[in-house]
C-alpha cells in the first residue's frame, strides 16, 4: 500500500503504478531480455550502459535458465563494470547506501546498519558485503529468486520504518535521474542523519511537471554566506551560484558534477555566461 497519494508529484509513481518485473516459467524471449534491462536498470543506479559493458556471461545462464535472477543480481552487484562506478569513486559510507538502495530497494534506517555492514566490508571484502544483501531474510521475503529488486522504500511493508521513507527521497532523487549524476557528487547522504538520529525532511525528485529541485551539494564547496555580509549595496552584493555537470579545461574533458560560485551581483551575467559556455547548468542561486 503507498504511503502517499501524491505520487506523482512526488515522482514515485513510476514505481508504484507499475508490476513488478518477474521472471516466470512462461516467460518468453521478450520477457527474459525485460528482466535483464529491469536489472541493470536497478542495480546500476539507472546508469549509462554501454553494449561492451553488458555482462554477457551472465545473461547467457540466465536466458538459458541455468541461473535465477537473484543470482544474475549478484553477478552484477560483483562485477568490476559495478565497482568502477560505485565502489572505487566513493567513500564506504555512500557505498553502503548505494548497495542498500540497489539491492533491497531502500536506504538504511538507522546508523547501526552501516556499521555492520562497513565491519563486514572490511573483514571479510566486497564479495561478502554483496553477499549479505542478497543472501539475507530481507531481500528472499521480498523478491525472492526471480523478482528484480524494486523500490521499495516508498510502500508500506512489513519490517518498514516511516524514517525510511524520508531517507530513500535523499537517495531517490527522480526516475531519469542517475545515481552518479546529482549534484551532491560522491557525497555521502545520511551520513550525517543518521549520526544524529533525525531524518530530513521530503524534497520532491525533479520531474517534468515539479520542475527542477535538488540538495544543496555541500557548503563545502563554496562558502554558503561570504564573509561580513555585503554592505557595499546591490552591485556588490553576493550571490552563491550552485552549478551542476560543469566541464573541466584540458584534455579528456571531464565533467565536475557540483562546483558553486561567490559572485557580486554586477558579475553575475558574465559569470552566468562563462558557465553556460562551459556546458554547466546553474541549479540554485542565492543570497550569500
Amino acid at each position: 500500500m503507498a504511503v502517499t497519494t501524491a505520487a506523482s508529484r512526488l515522482g514515485t509513481s513510476a514505481f508504484s503504478d507499475s508490476a513488478r518485473v518477474e521472471l516466470r516459467p512462461t516467460s518468453t524471449r521478450e520477457d527474459v531480455e525485460n528482466v535483464i534491462r529491469a536489472v541493470y536498470r536497478q542495480v546500476l543506479g539507472n546508469d549509462y550502459l554501454m553494449k561492451s559493458e553488458r555482462l554477457t556471461s551472465a545473461e547467457s545462464l540466465l536466458r538459458d535458465r541455468k541461473i535465477s535472477v537473484r543470482e544474475f543480481v549478484r553477478c552484477v552487484a560483483k562485477s568490476e563494470l559495478y565497482k568502477e562506478k560505485f565502489l572505487y569513486p566513493n567513500f564506504q559510507t555512500r557505498v553502503i547506501e548505494l548497495n542498500y538502495k540497489h539491492l533491497l530497494g531502500r536506504a538504511p534506517y538507522d546508523e547501526s546498519e552501516v556499521i555492520n555492514h562497513l565491519d563486514l566490508y572490511e573483514n571479510q571484502g566486497f564479495d561478502a558485503e554483496i553477499d549479505s544483501y542478497v543472501d539475507s531474510e530481507e531481500y528472499q521475503s521480498n523478491f525472492g529468486e526471480n523478482i528484480v529488486p524494486y523500490y521499495r522504500g516508498f510502500d508500506v511493508h512489513t519490517g518498514s520504518r516511516t524514517v525510511g521513507f524520508n531517507r530513500m527521497f535523499r537517495l531517490y532523487r527522480g526516475y531519469a535521474n542517475s545515481d552518479r549524476a546529482q549534484t551532491e557528487r560522491n557525497n555521502s547522504r545520511l551520513a550525517r542523519e543518521l549520526a544524529q538520529n533525525k531524518t530530513s525532511s521530503i524534497m520532491a525528485p525533479s520531474s517534468s511537471n515539479g520542475g527542477w529541485s535538488h540538495y544543496r551539494a555541500s557548503n563545502d564547496v563554496a562558502p554558503a554566506k561570504c564573509l561580513g555580509g555585503s554592505v557595499a549595496g546591490d552591485e556588490a552584493r553576493m550571490y552563491r551560484l550552485e552549478v551542476a555537470g560543469l566541464r573541466g579545461s584540458g584534455y579528456p574533458s571531464v565533467r565536475r558534477s557540483s562546483t558553486a560560485y561567490l559572485v557580486p551581483y554586477n558579475q553575475m551575467l558574465p559569470k552566468m555566461q562563462q558557465i553556460h559556455r562551459q556546458g554547466g547548468r546553474i541549479v540554485s542561486v542565492s543570497p550569500a
